[in-house]
């Protein structure tokens, strides 16, 4: 091996032995997160199931694990849907994040894994509504120190804005669930404008109980599957 192989050689052993393991250590915060997440739901969903039964029997609570890394939460009419992704990212140099001491004093804090929550309409997945649409109502991201912070329109937002100063306790994962949980109930189905529904073709109608070309989604109502304009709807889709 030559000088300029072993320059290689070391530069290529140093990334992987930074880089490479730092990444490593986050996507096993990450699957650790999750799962702990995943015991969390299953507790409160049994909890909430019971005392729910108490009030009324028809309001059905459950947990429900899809695959190693998605699982939801049922609750009443809405689906809590949690996805964890595989890969490690890196925000961008724009990213308020960095301006803070935290990165700035070591930047391969800012490398995270991510769980995204989405909620659904519990019909959407009851009936197989494929063409229904969810919205992101939550982002938890998670660094090589177990450390987190969440991207949220729930009211707790400005309480986990910043990668926490200890790693995520169960704790701060049961309080936003139970905001999730707040959040998803309040957000209500709208009723859309009688204009927009008015004209429907008879594929639509014949097509409506199997595959429900009739898209739904809760800032939508309902809306014909040819109609493009979700433009006003953005803002829900994106954090």
């Amino acid at each position: 091996m030559n000088e300029q192989e072993k320059k290689q050689n070391d530069t290529i052993l140093k990334l992987l032995a930074e880089k490479s393991v730092m990444k490593q250590d986050v996507y096993t915060n990450t699957i650790t997160v999750f799962n702990e997440l995943k015991e969390i739901l299953k507790a409160r969903a049994e909890e909430l199931s019971n005392q729910i039964s108490d009030i009324d029997k028809r309001v059905h609570i459950y947990y429900k694990d899809v695959s190693l890394q998605d699982m939801y939460l049922k609750v009443a009419g809405d689906i809590l849907d949690f996805q964890m992704h595989s890969n490690v990212f890196e925000f961008d140099k724009s990213h308020p994040m960095y301006k803070t001491s935290y990165i700035k004093e070591h930047d391969l804090n800012s490398f995270s894994g991510i769980i995204s929550v989405y909620n659904f309409l519990a019909d959407s997945y009851k009936y197989n509504r494929l063409n229904d649409l969810g919205y992101l109502v939550a982002r938890i991201f998670i660094n090589r120190e177990k450390k987190f912070f969440l991207e949220t329109r729930t009211q707790i937002g400005y309480k986990y804005n910043s990668f926490s100063a200890e790693p995520v306790s169960k704790e701060q994962l049961l309080d936003i669930i139970n905001e999730l949980i707040i959040y998803s109930i309040t957000f209500d189905l709208f009723t859309p404008p009688f204009d927009s529904v008015k004209a429907v073709t008879v594929a639509e109608i014949q097509e409506k109980s199997s595959s429900s070309i009739l898209r739904t989604g809760k800032r939508l109502g309902y809306s014909s599957a040819s109609s493009n304009s979700l433009s006003s709807f953005d803002d829900e889709v994106n954090l």
